[in-house]
């Protein structure tokens, strides 16, 4: 028995006070490692914002390359955030209690949970868009080439009109297609590669004829028989010479001397034939229609310019000559050579008749005065006698031009003059 007094009283109030049990999940917590998680999950969100950010910014330029490497980073994110969530889950069960604190980390967490969701799904229309984006780009691509191909077709059946034996129908149309302004300097540069053009054909003519057999120096005299030539090497001239009368034969004329039945003609349509046909190769051209007004022109010239007697003794036949009287155009190595002189003149010609007025073509004859105004020596370094006589024209080796109020000079062969070293 104990005595009374005060010794009694703590124990009394001791007993008097109520117990209240701790859950085991709360009192086995680790508050330093759930904050760390909390900080964690926050970081992580904060980066897939900054993902997300990244993402939008893509668009805005619209590019491909940064929108995958965002995606790639926000879905990075959304791999990290999940994996906190799942070792949140296994390392800490669902408490008996949570204090208030706990309930309000909860909260964030689960805004956190459902900020997170609103991201998944912009990723996936993002993702939605990005194929989009690569589908139309791909059916883009194939309309292009839709496009190239028929703009290739459109421009091939435009040479081809330019080529057809009613040149001039329908033409006007097409001229948006070319930017090339008619001007005397395009003329000049045509006119220039004409003039090569009969240099270039005379060379292979010149070999043949020596390959044959042939007295250069004879038939160089039968062509003008009256010149005397500072240099033998200079007889070449006279080949030139008569290539160049042959291909000019008719150019004073629109149709140059060519028949054929409704043909109409005009400034537009000469010059749409020039544009259509400068970039074209003159054998292609005569595959696609080898009875146009070019092909008939080709035809007449070539017999024109390569004597019966000079082809057979090229070939040993004149099983080429019969083919191109009959319509045929060969592929042959010399009648290619051939076209290209051709084609050069009938450039020119189409050119010279889309200036309003038209290019006049003038010709100077064998014995004439040489003039500077109207002509042009094509051999350089010449002695003259200022005392003397003035030097005569031996040779027309290309004719001259009026355009507008200019001239251009024909260039001549003078005879009798000497050169210097």
């Amino acid at each position: 028995m104990l005595p009374t007094g005060v010794k009694d009283t703590p124990l009394r109030e001791s007993l008097s006070q109520k117990v209240h049990p701790q859950p085991m999940e709360e009192a086995n917590q680790n508050p330093e490692a759930f904050e760390a998680m909390v900080s964690k999950i926050f970081n992580n969100i904060s980066s897939l914002k900054s993902a997300y950010i990244q993402l939008q910014a893509a668009h805005t330029p619209y590019d491909p390359g940064k929108i995958q490497d965002a995606d790639k980073l926000v879905v990075s994110e959304l791999k990290n955030l999940s994996e906190l969530k799942h070792f949140y889950r296994e390392n800490n069960p669902k408490p008996v209690c949570v204090s208030p604190q706990d309930s309000r980390l909860a909260s964030e967490i689960q805004e956190q949970q459902s900020l997170l969701k609103t991201y998944e799904v912009m990723v996936k229309k993002f993702q939605s868009e990005l194929q989009n984006k690569d589908s139309e780009i791909h059916q883009l691509q194939r309309q292009i080439e839709e496009a190239d191909q028929k703009r290739a077709k459109l421009e091939k059946n435009l040479k081809l009109r330019g080529l057809s034996t009613r040149e001039s129908e329908g033409s006007g149309e097409e001229n948006g297609l070319f930017h090339v302004d008619l001007t005397p300097d395009l003329f000049a540069s045509a006119l220039e590669a004409a003039f090569k053009a009969i240099h270039d054909f005379s060379k292979p003519l010149i070999n043949m004829m020596k390959a044959a057999g042939w007295d250069l120096d004879a038939a160089a005299n039968t062509i003008e028989p009256n010149v005397v030539y500072a240099k033998r090497a200079h007889k070449k001239y006279a080949f030139e010479s008569h290539i160049c009368q042959r291909m000019f034969d008719g150019f004073q004329h629109e149709s140059f001397s060519i028949k054929s039945d409704n043909l109409t003609v005009s400034k537009e349509s000469f010059f749409n034939q020039f544009l259509a046909s400068r970039e074209m190769d003159p054998l292609d051209m005569l595959g696609q229609n080898p009875d146009s007004i070019f092909g008939k022109f080709c035809r007449s010239k070539y017999v024109a310019v390569v004597h019966p007697k000079m082809e057979a003794s090229f070939f040993g036949n004149l099983d080429q000559r019969n083919y191109i009287i009959g319509g045929g155009h060969p592929r042959t190595p010399f009648y290619q050579a051939f076209l290209k002189l051709a084609k050069s003149i009938w450039l020119l010609h189409r050119l010279a008749y889309s200036f309003d007025p038209a290019v006049k073509v003038f010709q100077v004859k064998t014995g004439n005065e040489f003039s500077e105004v109207y002509m042009e020596s094509v051999v350089q370094n010449l002695i003259v006698d200022e005392n003397g006589e003035k030097p005569k024209v031996g040779l027309m080796v290309m004719p001259g031009f009026w355009i507008g109020g200019s001239v251009i000079q024909s260039r001549v062969y003078l005879s009798g003059v000497k050169v210097a070293d």
